[in-house]
């Protein structure tokens, strides 16, 4: 069994895409079981977020995994499958865990260095965890992940290139208004901002508001009561906020200069109709936080209203794909040690398995001799038995201490290569590590060891 990552981002796919794969928690909770479901599949984990959809999966067989989760994809989402192999991308084995490692450092997200996607792939563990889709093979990985991006968030500077996507959002959002994006300027000073939602982003937009001096913060949420405590944590930052009823929303529109929405609701929050009654020559910024749209593209249609969504966001990030050298160092170091503990429990079940023939075949040995040699005292028979185990444990010591470290540190032992090295066999299987796009993938199924391959390491081993 090996781990695959199947999913696009906003680095491989449309924003319009990547809402239509977008996943709320029942919808993932369900897919995930659709895919344990699967005949190749046996751990799944899903990381939905607004520019992000990863499938991280266990598999017995590369490119059935691979058409597995394809295929789940396409029932739940609708997306035609040419349109999904356009977009998707695949990573397996050493490269599935290195991408799960870049993604959870912030390296891979539309912001590097941004912290959310930690809490994100935690909380898509946890809910997996809940539903009984992940087991010991992706529990390793996700530890050793969240490991990682503990470690190169904490040991490099990457954080300096952006907190979040909201920073993200607002600095832009500034810029386009002709205003400085540094908190100690105080650039929101004498303005109101209306936050809609009260979940995860929203909080953060109402708090990085604040930092950057926005006079009064007007909240809004279905359910007032988390509307009422986030104001509250609004007054205690010094913020002057109210809260209105969400149905009031529009009105307040008119009197506010920045309105940010993180819903993830599955309609507008705002609508082009909602700013019409926005007085001419009062600019309005919009900014759209969720995945599906909050904010109706027909609302920037007016002069006085300005629209910054992730689409918008996505187009901008485009200009900067490099990589921090010391977090991809730690990423690499993280990899080694992780890869390096995998190959050890691989080879495990296979030294195992040869102690224990072994040990079948002495037990077996001891009883033919002692039906040939009846006459033989227990105690010389004991010492037989003592004398043929020292042997072949002896013999067995060498080839699976050194089959260990092989795994251990050079990377090219498997189950196969594994027997090779202990009975002193040449032509040690390649490691496979996988990196390719969907639409790059054979049509032929990908086995793991050919019959070729198999008669060959069969006639070498008689001969040996």
């Amino acid at each position: 069994m090996s781990v695959l990552v199947v999913g696009m981002s906003h680095r491989s796919a449309p924003v319009a895409l990547l809402e239509q794969l977008s996943m709320d928690d029942t919808v993932r909770d369900s897919t995930a079981q659709q895919l344990v479901d699967s005949p190749s599949l046996t751990e799944a984990m899903i990381v939905s977020t607004c520019n992000r959809l990863e499938v991280y999966a266990m598999t017995s067989s590369f490119h059935s995994g691979v058409n597995d989760v394809v295929e789940v994809l396409h029932d739940i989402s609708g997306v035609d499958m040419e349109t999904l192999r356009g977009y998707l991308y695949v990573r397996y084995a050493d490269a599935a865990a290195e991408h799960m490692m870049v993604v959870v450092s912030g390296m891979d997200s539309m912001v590097v260095g941004e912290q959310q996607i930690i809490g994100q792939v935690r909380t898509a563990y946890q809910h997996a965890i809940e539903i009984g889709t992940v087991g010991p093979a992706l529990h390793g990985l996700v530890q050793a992940s969240l490991h990682t991006g503990k470690r190169v968030h904490t040991e490099t500077n990457i954080d300096d290139a952006g907190a979040s996507m909201v920073s993200f959002a607002l600095d832009e959002a500034l810029t386009q208004m002709g205003l400085p994006t540094d908190m100690a300027s105080s650039p929101l000073k004498g303005k109101v901002a209306l936050v809609l939602g009260a979940g995860a982003m929203a909080s953060l937009a109402a708090t990085h508001l604040g930092r950057l001096g926005v006079s009064t913060l007007i909240i809004a949420n279905r359910t007032r009561e988390r509307a009422e405590r986030l104001a509250d944590h609004a007054r205690q930052a010094g913020v002057d906020a109210e809260v209105v009823d969400f149905d009031e929303r529009v009105a307040t529109l008119s009197r506010v200069d920045i309105a940010v929405s993180a819903t993830g609701a599955n309609t507008f929050t705002i609508e082009g109709a909602d700013v019409a009654d926005v007085p001419a020559g009062h600019a309005l910024m919009l900014i759209d936080l969720s995945m599906p749209r909050d904010i109706d593209d027909a609302a920037a249609m007016r002069q006085e209203v300005s629209l910054v969504n992730i689409e918008k966001l996505h187009a901008i990030s485009r200009e900067d794909s490099g990589s921090d050298g010391a977090a991809q160092r730690i990423v690499n170091e993280e990899l080694a040690a992780y890869s390096s503990a995998q190959r050890v429990k691989d080879v495990a079940p296979a030294v195992s398995a040869l102690r224990r023939h072994a040990a079948e075949l002495v037990e077996s040995e001891l009883d033919r001799l002692k039906s040939k040699v009846p006459g033989i005292s227990e105690e010389d028979f004991g010492e037989v038995q003592r004398t043929v185990r020292r042997v072949v444990d002896k013999l067995l010591h060498q080839p699976t201490v050194r089959v260990k470290e092989l795994a251990a540190n050079s990377g090219t032992v498997s189950y196969d290569s594994a027997l090779q090295e202990l009975f002193g066999l040449s032509e040690a299987l390649p490691e496979r590590s996988v990196k390719v796009d969907v639409d790059e993938l054979p049509d032929a199924e990908i086995v793991a060891l050919g019959v070729t391959d198999v008669e060959r390491a069969t006639a070498a081993l008689r001969k040996h």
